[in-house]
């Protein structure tokens, strides 16, 4: 609740996020296929490697052993995610709600569609949410995936974390790419422009482009252009299903027309025209901690005006209505830094008048993103890339299907977030903080913590 009213959104919202958060480690942990399914799509984006503001509804896969692509292997094998997601988190996921079917896709090639229905911790009446499930094994893997964390802003993010094997940074985007100019669906658009805005992050355009000719290629398709996408009967739907179909995942909805006119300078950085000169930070006062940054991804700041709602618009270059001291004015967001006294002081620019201020967080008495959209006159570093920022990625023999085998019959889930070992798990929960720990001894004794 606290992060749905940070974020400004439903908390249904919010409950599938951490729904897939937790399914993410139950998959991870699975002895069957912890190692052989590929992480993908604006879902690995949101939880492995930058905070996109637009919250996702399904998990991507790309499986590497096709013989796990058989409907019954997954129904029992997620029946045991299920199992060990409810003993670790109290999700409950009922076995009939858990389904799996197999079709043809466009290429000829067996894809199966999962749907998993959870009962969360809102406890909604009726048909239990579901979390929809992609998998197919005929995508090619270009590059060699790397093990990322998952980001789960929760009270009981398990103490080592969730790690999944997912698509390195350029091959997201590589496939993102390519997604846009297939099908054109606004959320492709959306990230697309996202990741094209993260200066610090953007990825070698050579090895981009080396994996999105790859892609395409495995997909009988040229690659992308701005004609391409122009000229497509798709366009006319793409702007007419923008707000469809990302309204409830995004606090404010940016204009359509001001992602369009990012296209092209996102096709002229691929063609290899220069990108235009970075701008410099905003300046700050004498009296800040210069070793202090926001974090990388959202979180609860539990300030009297959500925080959250501020670095989402400043995403997005868009101006925020700010109420302070009584009085309101149109601002742009860059910049939150922390003084050596520890109070948090947002950086921004007046927007009619270009004049800068810094404000203090705690007295900020009110902040809606508008819809109105600005060129930054400075570096927008409400949202670094931080320690989620990309890590650099091996060159890998390109153009290769990864196919493993394995027998799928054997799958059994691991017992803790480490793994290791049959036999019980003994849960032990201290009385003073609520904390629980995992045991494979019935030893009750607890260390500070």
């Amino acid at each position: 609740m606290d992060f749905a009213r940070e974020m400004g959104l439903d908390p249904n919202v919010i409950e599938k996020d951490y729904v897939l958060g937790w399914l993410l480690a139950g998959i991870s942990n699975h002895t069957a296929f912890g190692s052989e399914w590929v992480f993908k799509g604006g879902t690995c984006l949101k939880k492995c490697f930058f905070e996109t503001y637009r919250f996702s509804e399904d998990l991507d896969f790309t499986i590497t052993n096709p013989d796990q692509l058989d409907q019954e292997f997954l129904t029992a094998a997620f029946r045991e995610v299920a199992q060990w997601v409810y003993e670790q988190a109290g999700i409950e996921m009922p076995e009939d709600r858990i389904r799996f079917k197999s079709y043809e896709n466009i290429r000829g090639e067996i894809s199966v569609e999962g749907r998993i229905g959870y009962r969360g911790p809102l406890q909604r009446r009726g048909d239990p949410p579901r979390v929809k499930l992609d998998l197919t094994d005929d995508e090619i893997v270009v590059l060699e995936p790397v093990s990322r964390e998952v980001h789960h802003p929760y009270s009981d993010r398990p103490q080592d974390g969730i790690q999944v094997l997912c698509y390195c940074f350029e091959e997201v985007f590589a496939e993102k790419l390519r997604a846009l100019a297939e099908r054109e669906r606004p959320r492709d658009l959306y990230d697309v422009v996202h990741l094209f805005q993260l200066d610090q992050m953007r990825p070698e355009r050579a090895l981009l482009m080396a994996a999105l000719e790859k892609k395409c290629s495995f997909k009988g398709m040229g690659i992308p252009s701005l004609a391409m996408l122009e000229n497509r009967p798709e366009r006319a739907e793409l702007e007419s299903e923008w707000k469809n179909m990302l309204a409830h995942q995004l606090p404010a909805l940016p204009s359509f027309e001001k992602f369009w006119l990012e296209v092209p300078a996102i096709f002229g950085w691929l063609q290899g025209a220069v990108p235009a000169e970075l701008p410099a930070p905003i300046p700050v006062s004498p009296e800040i901690d210069l070793s202090w940054q926001p974090p990388p991804m959202a979180q609860a700041w539990h300030t009297s005006v959500p925080f959250e709602i501020i670095r989402f618009a400043a995403s997005n270059r868009l101006c925020v209505d700010l109420t302070y001291q009584g009085s309101r004015r149109l601002i742009e967001p860059y910049s939150l830094r922390r003084t050596r006294e520890g109070n948090l002081l947002l950086y921004a620019v007046k927007h009619e008048t270009g004049e800068m201020r810094s404000y203090r967080v705690d007295r900020i008495q009110g902040a809606v993103p508008t819809n109105v959209s600005f060129v930054p006159r400075y570096m927008i570093e409400l949202t670094p890339s931080g320690p989620m920022s990309a890590p650099s990625t091996p060159h890998q023999p390109a153009g290769r299907k990864i196919s493993r085998t394995s027998s799928p019959t054997s799958a059994h889930v691991r017992s803790g977030s480490k793994g290791g070992g049959a036999g019980p798990t003994y849960v032990i929960k201290c009385t003073h903080c609520g904390k629980r720990f995992n045991r494979k001894k019935h030893e009750t004794s607890l260390r500070p913590h």
